[in-house]
């Protein structure tokens, strides 16, 4: 891979979570949540160097312990995509993969998903994931995020509540299992064209953004496009201590550990 098309994934990972303070060194079979996100990001095929970007010096010593690859940055930082920026802003390299801190068990594929079309040279400068949602909880559940796409995989709209609304409730009428392919659930991983991503701190907070609490909404209210692709391998994040008793679960009947 040359120089110009160095693909970069940062993991941001603070300390300071709402939820679940700590949340990156919780333990998940005896390794902190970080090591494994690192470990699996590694696994991408695209990708030739990525980088943990934390606000906390337990975080960066738990990185250097497993031989990750570890920075400061700054503790002011609004979200984790402006934390990204300032660690690639002197980097040499053409694509940025924003890699969610709480998501252990990443397919490293879905990252090698999102890159693909950046390296084949589309014009949109954003790429992220979709997947079809399989159950009506699923749907109803405003923890996870939905999107609307048009005809060429670009994205309409993103929201929490249930888009397209099912007027005439023809989910619930219908025994079709997985529900027909009309709604998507938003697989937070984003690959990003450093010059565009730049740009993104630069932009103002859009209305829809502060409604809806979702940050990509500044990209399409500010008249950018973002091509979403779909995949079939979905990610557990971890939200709460409960979920890691889940990811732990996972790994045992699905024979992944060592």
């Amino acid at each position: 891979m040359t120089t110009e098309s160095k693909v970069i994934a940062v993991i941001p990972a603070r300390w300071g979570s709402t939820r679940f303070p700590g949340k990156p060194l919780a333990l998940i079979k005896g390794k902190p949540m970080i090591q494994w996100v690192f470990e699996q990001t590694s696994k991408a095929k695209s990708v030739s160097e990525v980088i943990i970007a934390t606000d906390d010096f337990r975080i960066l010593e738990s990185a250097n312990n497993f031989g990750g690859n570890a920075v400061m940055t700054s503790v002011n930082h609004g979200s984790g995509t402006d934390r990204i920026a300032e660690v690639i802003y002197n980097k040499k390299c053409e694509i940025v993969v924003n890699v969610q801190g709480d998501e252990p068990l990443i397919p490293p594929s879905n990252i090698d998903l999102i890159v693909q079309p950046l390296l084949d040279g589309i014009s949109e400068s954003t790429v992220t994931l979709r997947t079809l949602i399989k159950s009506y909880d699923d749907l109803l559940d405003r923890s996870i995020t939905k999107v609307v796409v048009d005809k060429s995989d670009l994205a309409l709209y993103f929201s929490k509540a249930i888009i397209p609304w099912d007027r005439d409730d023809t989910i619930q009428n219908s025994s079709v299992e997985p529900l027909k392919p009309f709604w998507y659930k938003h697989i937070g991983l984003y690959a990003y064209r450093k010059n565009f991503l730049m740009k993104f701190g630069k932009l103002s907070t859009s209305g829809l953004e502060q409604i809806e609490k979702l940050e990509q909404l500044r990209i399409l209210e500010n008249g950018y496009n973002i091509k979403v692709v779909e995949t079939k391998l979905d990610s557990i994040g971890v939200d709460c201590e409960a979920d890691l008793v889940m990811i732990e679960k996972y790994l045992v009947e699905n024979a992944l550990l060592p």
